[in-house]
């Protein structure tokens, strides 16, 4: 009988303590939630977000030009307006051994195997050689100042200023059926860069 009183108690005391522990837990949790919320809601959760956007739609417009609505803008420079703009996670994800190993692949299939390797890939190919071979100044002090800001306004505002002048003007560049696409993306690479300039000041 005794020992079945021990038991139940040790029972009672280990409920007990599982039970503070979650209790611990859900404050906890609450905690990084309601942190979460309140670092999440500034300025710099627009930036971050913008920042995806426009690298979004960089890649949109690089993958637009390289199908059946090809257009006549210089999108190379596309290639540097992603590598500025590009979250830091992917960023530091393909500057890595990711990164050097899709470098070191693609500079093999394009020296040994020049015929198999599609027209489609240079573009992606020299934005990988670009994060992975491009010196510390560049990948970190231009990237994250605002310095590549404003190469990416320039950039943006040089592709949207060709996009019009080629669509025929401005009212032509939203009414034809291949403008619409390419201007709703150029729109969104000048957001972030705009942000970014207003957030700096």
């Amino acid at each position: 009988m005794g020992y079945l009183k021990t038991m139940l108690k040790r029972d009672q005391i280990v409920s007990d303590l599982i039970e503070s522990d979650l209790r611990e837990l859900g404050t906890a949790a609450k905690k990084l939630a309601s942190h979460a919320l309140a670092a999440g809601s500034g300025l710099g959760f627009g930036a971050t977000f913008f920042k995806s956007l426009a690298s979004i739609a960089a890649i949109y417009l690089l993958i637009l030009d390289r199908t059946n609505w090809k257009t006549n803008m210089l999108t190379s420079l596309l290639v540097p307006y992603i590598f500025l703009s590009l979250p830091s996670v992917i960023f530091s994800l393909l500057r890595g051994e990711v990164g050097n190993w899709i470098a070191f692949v693609a500079v093999v299939l394009h020296l040994f195997f020049p015929r198999h390797f599609p027209d489609w890939l240079e573009m992606p190919a020299s934005l990988i050689l670009l994060v992975v071979v491009a010196p510390g100044f560049f990948a970190t002090t231009i990237r994250d100042d605002v310095v590549g800001v404003i190469i990416c306004l320039v950039i943006a505002c040089f592709l949207l200023q060709e996009h019009i002048r080629a669509s025929g003007g401005f009212r032509k560049s939203f009414t034809q059926s291949k403008g619409v696409s390419n201007t709703i993306g150029i729109i969104l690479i000048m957001v972030y860069p705009v942000w970014g300039l207003l957030l700096s000041v």
